[in-house]
């Protein structure tokens, strides 16, 4: 695999194999070549992919990044601009580790359907029934500004936080922030989702956090924040094993996904992506050390696990997580959901409450139901992104997986928001091989 961008410019025309991807054999490797043309895609317009990142780097708009298209399991398009280290003039390469924040949570959230699947949880079980704390929550009023805060009226379940209905934010709203900073969450965290500097478990911290005004009743409203991260010490305390091992023995393991870790192995430190911002002319910048910017991913305490924003991950592997997701739960004949709880996991689960205009959320997911909700996005299409620029999207009538790997925070770049269209221009043509697993919907 090359380690040059400039060398992978021509990668759009050219077959790719998918034994790039991985040393063992599977579904995403080992397979003979596949030509993008096969898959449905015009070799001249994957060119206007590569142009299309190419000029960002070269604008620095973004420092770098990794995108990679699969389709039928197979790589229709991969490329590696800009830098991993831009002072140190280290290039992007695909095996690169990026900070994928709330791409976490569909992970988590797979941990979650796991238990179920066993009949150690089931959706409607209140969660006080694993952190007691959670037994009697409070909700802030926000049209007095926070002044009062009463109880909720009815206790938060497993369901209203896999659909971030539970009322639960990551505590930053004026009304509630210095609650929040005093006990170091929200502002007290830097970044409000980050925890990575903390030096003791995720479930201490949950316990915290139910000491808090939270600012919707349950199953009113749509409310993001750290709904998963409570989910994470669930899976602690009915597993009865830390999050990290749960999610490395059940998961990343058994799907081949060797890169995908809470704190990072101090031997690969030089593969993590320097994380990058944007500054008052949308260009470049280093991002400082420390809770603001790198974070403590390499050399923190490594005690916290953050089943909601705290994963690392490269573009390789969060692709065989989602291809095992469109495959209705199986990946290369390691089975980790049954094909009943993925299709009620990437389908609208919360109504109208996320969005009015098309797009709902799911058990884990952001769902497309109507065409043009979101882009060109097929409906039953599946998705969401990380705080530090990362996007994703899996469209099962396409039988597409799309990852697009940057880490700039913030990204004011429009990089990740064009990049599913510039993937859609590019696909010309179903697909003439049948896929594994396609569903109707």
């Amino acid at each position: 695999m090359t380690t040059s961008h400039r060398a992978l410019r021509g990668v759009a025309g050219a077959a790719i194999t998918i034994a790039a991807l991985s040393g063992a054999p599977s579904t995403l490797a080992a397979q003979s070549m596949a030509p993008a043309t096969s898959l449905g895609f015009a070799p001249d317009r994957l060119a206007r992919i590569d142009r299309f990142l190419q000029e960002r780097v070269d604008s620095n708009r973004i420092g770098g990044a990794v995108a990679l298209v699969l389709r039928r399991g197979q790589v229709a398009y991969q490329k590696s601009v800009g830098w991993n280290d831009r002072e140190s003039r280290r290039p992007m390469t695909a095996d690169a580790v990026f900070r994928i924040a709330s791409q976490s949570k569909a992970i988590t959230s797979t941990a979650i359907l796991m238990l179920i699947e066993e009949g150690k949880l089931a959706l409607g079980d209140p969660v006080g029934l694993y952190i007691p704390e959670y037994m009697h929550t409070t909700v802030a009023s926000r049209a007095d500004s926070g002044r009062t805060v009463g109880p909720a009226r009815r206790q938060i379940t497993i369901k209203d936080l896999l659909t971030h209905t539970a009322g639960i934010s990551y505590g930053q709203e004026p009304f509630i922030a210095q609650q929040y900073a005093a006990k170091g969450l929200g502002n007290g965290t830097g970044l409000g989702f980050y925890t990575a500097d903390k030096d003791e478990p995720v479930c201490k911290t949950m316990e915290t956090l139910a000491s808090l005004p939270f600012i919707a009743q349950p199953g009113e409203a749509f409310v993001y924040g750290y709904n998963t991260d409570i989910l994470g010490c669930v899976v602690e305390r009915v597993s009865g094993i830390p999050l990290d091992q749960f999610i490395r023995t059940r998961i990343t393991a058994p799907l081949g996904m060797k890169d995908t870790w809470f704190f990072l192995p101090k031997s690969d430190r030089a593969r993590l992506a320097t994380l990058y911002a944007s500054d008052s002319a949308n260009h470049v910048v280093r991002a400082p050390d420390g809770r603001m910017g790198q974070g403590d991913y390499v050399d923190g305490p490594r005690r916290n696990f953050s089943g909601g924003a705290g994963l690392l991950s490269t573009a390789r592997d969060y692709a065989r997580f989602l291809q095992m997701v469109l495959n209705r739960g199986e990946l290369d004949g390691v089975r980790i959901l049954s094909p009943k709880m993925v299709d009620l996991m990437t389908t609208n689960q919360s109504g109208t409450l996320h969005n009015a205009s098309g797009l709902g959320f799911g058990l884990g997911f952001e769902t497309v139901d109507r065409l043009g909700a979101d882009g060109l996005k097929s409906v039953g299409t599946f998705g969401w992104g990380g705080a530090y620029g990362s996007t994703y999207f899996v469209d099962p009538a396409e039988q597409l997986v799309v990852v697009l790997m940057i880490n700039q925070l913030p990204l004011r770049s429009d990089a990740a928001s064009r990049f599913p269209t510039m993937v859609y221009q590019a696909m010309v043509a179903a697909s003439p091989k049948a896929g594994p697993a396609t569903r109707s919907r």
